[in-house]
């Protein structure tokens, strides 16, 4: 029996799929497993074997699972994205990065193995130290790795999610770290420092890039510009009173997309956030805190590419 374009097999295969997505890479039991896709373990332990026999699992899933692949296209369609990658997620972990940082590291991969020269530009964060992390070693001399914002605490020391370094020294490229903080002092010293020779390259760089990865933050008060120190409980407050939705880079934005004119924001020494045109931005960003920031990156036409999951998908385009 056929229903629409599914059938049986491709069912059973979906099945196989998410089976062994929640065993080879978010690491659940076979009993986890079963209780998650209400089977029962014997049929999980199938399931597992059928991901393998059919080579749907090799060191990142293989298969597209159905679901993912029609929210992919609704989103591609709905925000007229170049890139679009869904990946199945976790019910209990919502949160959990490492499939789409997977999904991620496969994108970056395909554009290092470019012959020609590539400039890899990079956001900071979590999810971007994941996707470097999942990404094999290689040896990519002739493309160069830029930073679009800056590594340091206001106090000199380095903020602990950096990935251009960490990128660099993986692919044996050369690396061309942000030399500024991440905030100036004051909107005459940014002035100042992005009149330095070095920033105007740097900057140049980022404008010229043919990949940027960027992850986007939320701004509650689990925000990572809080949560690590770079805008007091005051300010985060006020920020939301005037529709702060998310940040990208630091730069922080409201639901339409547009940089919000603020005290934070002239203060920024990260690399402008402009509307993604020929280049490709493409932010990785997962979870239910995150959705109507990533929502404000699409309606703001931010970024042309996005890499999340399955629930998080859903979640943006139901609003």
């Amino acid at each position: 029996m056929t229903v629409g374009r599914f059938t049986p097999e491709t069912t059973r295969l979906d099945d196989a799929a998410r089976a062994g997505w929640l065993y080879y890479v978010a690491g659940n039991t076979q009993d986890e497993i079963a209780r998650k896709l209400g089977v029962s373990r014997q049929s999980a332990q199938r399931l597992v074997a059928m991901a393998v026999s059919e080579k749907l699992v090799k060191v990142r899933l293989d298969h597209p699972i159905a679901r993912c692949m029609d929210l992919s296209k609704a989103v591609t369609d709905k925000f007229g994205l170049g890139f679009c990658e869904i990946v199945p997620s976790d019910p209990e972990a919502p949160n959990l990065t490492t499939g789409a940082a997977i999904a991620a590291a496969a994108e970056l991969e395909r554009t290092l193995k470019t012959q020609d020269e590539q400039i890899i530009a990079l956001g900071t964060g979590r999810a971007l130290k994941t996707t470097v992390e999942q990404l094999p070693r290689m040896n990519c001399p002739q493309h160069r790795v830029v930073s679009r914002l800056g590594n340091m605490m206001s106090d000199g020391s380095a903020t602990p999610y950096n990935a251009t370094i960490h990128l660099a020294e993986r692919i044996g490229a050369i690396q061309y770290p942000y030399p500024l903080p991440v905030l100036a002092n004051s909107p005459d010293e940014l002035q100042t420092l992005h009149g330095q020779e070095a920033v105007r390259n740097t900057l140049s760089l980022c404008e010229r890039a043919d990949l940027t990865l960027v992850g986007i933050g939320q701004m509650d008060m689990t925000a990572p510009l809080f949560v690590d120190g770079f805008i007091p409980r005051h300010e985060i407050e006020e920020l939301q009173s005037a529709g702060a939705a998310g940040e990208i880079t630091s730069w922080i934005y409201d639901d339409t997309g547009q940089v919000i004119d603020c005290a934070f924001n002239r203060r920024v020494a990260s690399a402008p956030l402009a509307v993604a045109a020929d280049r490709r931005i493409t932010a990785i960003a997962v979870g239910p805190s995150k959705v109507r920031a990533i929502r404000a990156a699409l309606n703001g036409h931010l970024i042309n590419g996005l890499i999340t999951n399955e629930a998080t998908a859903e979640s943006i385009l139901s609003r």
